[in-house]
């Protein structure tokens, strides 16, 4: 297990970040032991949570400018390494492989079913959680994996299916640069090889959750264009905010890492806007603060703003 204190990068900090990895969960149904990464402010009490799951492949270690900057400005946040995992190696015959998207949320169930486990192997966080205030991100296949804790259904292709595996504990979500609507939407490759994305239903994720969208996101799962992944912000009810970023492929400028090789459209300005405007969300969806939040919406009103736009629908009645 290793642990860093560090600044986050390129971005001021309210707080040095402490991290810890890996934590490992026992988990001996899943094929292995679930292994997290935890971070957390240095300082500070009544730390709100954030669940970080990752895109297809990647890891523990992806998207440091977004749980680095969520945890010097006040969060504790906790990355699984689900087993689509390049660092997990899934055989491609491997039993668990159909069900991976469900895994997934099996993986930030657990991670909650823990939270004891979590906080003491950070030193120092024991006691400085808020367990009452939780918010679920990912990207890509993350946010499939966030969505589903906020409500959304997926069609099991074993059982046909499509079950309730949302979590009360879950208050909101963000769910960047994430799969839209199946059925004509998707290209045939992906109707026959990602069978969690043929059908959807998005009518039932009524929690809270802020869509992020790059409008150049051109994706080979979708014969619909970019507009897709706006999908989870047009078809779902209640609360949400949708913010989408002019010129912003499926890596909305490199928020997977800070190298330039992990993503195709490397943008610190989109960078940082997620991180603003992400960071504002939590804080106000999750009863922290609003002042922010209400600034960068009145910013971000309309198409005047040259790096994206920010609008929201409130739930019915």
């Amino acid at each position: 297990m290793t642990a860093s204190v560090s600044a986050t990068a390129g971005v001021a900090t309210t707080a040095p970040v402490v991290s810890v990895k890996p934590v490992v969960l026992h988990a001996p149904e899943r094929g292995e032991d679930l292994r997290v990464r935890v971070s957390a402010p240095a300082t500070g009490h009544g730390l709100p949570l954030v669940l970080l799951a990752h895109g297809f492949g990647s890891s523990l270690d992806g998207y440091g400018p977004l749980a680095d900057h969520w945890a010097a400005h006040g969060f504790v946040v906790v990355q699984p390494t689900h087993l689509d995992s390049r660092t997990v190696g899934l055989p491609e015959d491997d039993p668990h492989r159909p069900g991976l998207w469900r895994s997934r949320v099996e993986d930030m169930k657990r991670v909650l079913d823990n939270l004891d486990v979590v906080e003491a192997a950070l030193p120092g966080l024991a006691g400085r959680l808020d367990r009452s205030r939780v918010a679920a991100a990912g990207h890509s296949f993350g946010g499939q994996t966030a969505g589903i804790l906020l409500g959304l259904r997926v069609r099991d292709p074993a059982t046909g299916e499509a079950e309730d595996l949302s979590d009360p504990r879950v208050r909101a979500g963000v769910l960047l640069a994430t799969a839209g609507a199946g059925g004509d939407s998707l290209t045939p490759f992906a109707a026959e090889h990602l069978p969690w994305l043929r059908d959807p239903d998005f009518t039932r994720m009524t929690a809270p959750a802020l869509v992020v969208a790059g409008d150049k996101d051109d994706l080979p799962f979708t014969v619909r264009g970019a507009d897709w992944t706006a999908d989870p912000y047009v078809l779902s009810p209640g609360e949400k905010s949708l913010l989408t970023l002019f010129g912003a492929e499926h890596f909305l400028g490199g928020i997977s890492g800070y190298e330039a090789a992990e993503t195709t459209d490397e943008n610190p300005a989109h960078v940082a806007l997620v991180q603003r405007v992400t960071l504002a969300y939590l804080r106000h969806t999750l009863g922290v603060d609003d002042a922010e939040w209400t600034t960068v919406r009145e910013e971000l009103a309309g198409d005047a703003h040259p790096l994206g736009r920010l609008e929201s629908k409130r739930a019915a009645g």
